[in-house]
């Protein structure tokens, strides 16, 4: 998990600000849509690219109680980074041979999908000396990871529930995930949330008895109270993304965007009209103006299939990428305007002054906005604000 944090002063070619204090506040507001249930704040893939653990001490400052990662190495430096230790831990995407010990010994919990896995993580929990934690996933719908109903969820709850009588394991719980939960009035909505009681009641009935039950996403958290069960799981509306413009926008729920990407502008010049502009000439200047290079490229995690599309605000004014966006850089057209060389140049941010958001960003690149801020890698330090809890 490499947070990368700028030095205290520095003069940045570009910075991603981080305010923890809109993390605080999204949670609040996304405990405020599940009243009845736990949260779930999910920091996988680096906290969306925000920064995991800062974003998880936010989260649990705001009153997450559990904390959700998809890899196990994930899980584990959560854990190694001095969290408090009664705030639960879970990652869900395992491979054969992955690192079950040290995720039993760090009392991280595990899901379970089929025989292999828990074949592994009974003989980790022999070697560890310790019952391990684990999760049954059901696959409802969404068929990706989860266990089919019928008997391949009958032969791992029994065994499950073997394992857990000769002392190697607890089953801390029972979930799902849905596929289409930002579509409103999907059918395969209504059908997962009924196969997920259906398996929930025949584990329970074995003999199991969760912890928490789980199938709630950023979008069930939002709009659909009767899947919140006794845990809700967002992620990138932690992050002040809505998850779907179909459902509403972040200030619709009470969201605000997290991440504000800017980048100083390393050179202005004037040139004429007819003057190609970065690989392929795929923009031609229509008359004499000014070009502004920024700084930032699809190295950085500007997703090229914004070329000549995306957004960017310089000096209040909205401009356009001009042409390909490049591995370290991209220009755009200012139109004549003579903004300094460090000249603030605002890709997205919340919108207060009129910038730019992910969301914008995404409709540019024909993508999701969860893509826009996830991708934003390591060249571009994190800063963040408002560390301190209110």
């Amino acid at each position: 998990m490499n947070e990368t944090v700028a030095p205290e002063g520095a003069e940045l070619r570009a910075r991603a600000e981080i305010d923890l204090a809109a993390v605080r506040a999204n949670v609040r507001a996304l405990r405020e849509r599940a009243p009845g249930a736990a949260l779930m704040a999910v920091v996988k893939a680096d906290g969306y690219g925000h920064g995991a653990v800062a974003c998880a001490r936010a989260a649990v400052e705001a009153g997450a109680t559990w904390l959700g990662t998809a890899t196990p190495q994930e899980a584990l430096a959560l854990r190694a980074a001095g969290l408090p230790a009664d705030v639960r831990i879970m990652c869900w995407l395992w491979t054969p041979g992955g690192p079950w010990r040290q995720a039993i010994e760090a009392d991280v919990d595990v899901s379970l999908s089929g025989m292999w896995a828990l074949r592994e993580v009974i003989a980790a929990a022999r070697l560890a000396g310790r019952p391990a934690r684990v999760q049954l996933k059901a696959d409802t719908g969404l068929g990706r990871g989860g266990c089919q109903p019928g008997d391949d969820w009958t032969e791992l709850v029994t065994e499950a529930l073997r394992a857990q009588a000769e002392g190697l394991l607890r089953i801390t719980g029972l979930w799902s995930h849905f596929a289409c939960a930002d579509e409103p009035g999907h059918p395969s909505v209504a059908a997962q949330l009924a196969r997920f009681r259906e398996m929930v009641a025949y584990a329970e009935t074995r003999g199991v008895e969760p912890e928490v039950r789980h199938i709630a996403n950023s979008p069930a958290t939002l709009t659909l109270p009767e899947s919140h069960f006794d845990l809700v799981r967002p992620g990138i509306a932690m992050y002040g993304v809505s998850p779907s413009p179909e459902i509403g926008t972040p200030a619709d729920f009470g969201l605000r965007p997290v991440m504000t990407l800017t980048a100083a502008l390393a050179l202005v010049k004037h040139v004429p009209g007819g003057h190609g502009v970065s690989y392929g000439h795929h923009y031609v200047t229509p008359g004499a103006t000014t070009l502004g290079l920024v700084p930032l490229g699809y190295a950085d995690g500007i997703p090229r299939h914004a070329s000549s599309a995306g957004p960017v605000l310089v000096e209040g004014k909205w401009r356009t990428v001009a042409g390909r966006v490049a591995m370290d850089q991209f220009v755009v057209d200012l139109g004549g305007d003579e903004p300094g060389p460090g000249a603030e140049a605002v890709l997205f941010g919340p919108g207060d002054r009129g910038e730019p958001t992910a969301e914008d960003w995404a409709q540019a690149a024909g993508t999701i906005a969860y893509e826009i801020v996830t991708r934003i890698g390591s060249r571009v330090p994190r800063v963040y604000v408002n560390a301190s809890g209110e």
